[in-house]
């Protein structure tokens, strides 16, 4: 069922997905193909979806702490398929975990 919290969230990770890549870009040139961005802008949107899934109905420092680890788990999947090489993307996807997670809570309410 595609609730509302489901909607902004993954709303959040498409939006933060084009970030990442533009990010990727800066700090790799285009020396990076267009499968490896889509791979980058996929794991966002699926960390959206994870956020998405899980209960809204929280205190807000709980969240934020469960949208950290749940974006450092989603994204270490990425990590490791890259031969972890791409330390700042895994990193940065507890920071995107925090940000969907508050987006969801913010705006995700019915």
């Amino acid at each position: 069922m595609l609730t509302r919290r489901m909607a902004v969230s993954l709303i959040a990770g498409a939006i933060l997905g084009v970030v990442c890549i533009l990010g990727a870009l800066i700090r790799s040139g285009s020396e990076l193909g267009g499968i490896y961005f889509f791979a980058f802008w996929y794991n966002r949107l699926l960390l959206g979806f994870v956020i998405g899934l899980l209960d809204g109905r929280k205190e807000l420092t709980g969240l934020l702490i469960r949208g950290a680890l749940v974006g450092l788990v989603v994204s270490f999947a990425f990590y490791s398929a890259t031969g972890f090489g791409d330390l700042m993307g895994f990193i940065v996807g507890a920071v995107y975990g925090i940000i969907i997670e508050y987006v969801a809570y913010k705006y995700g309410q019915s």
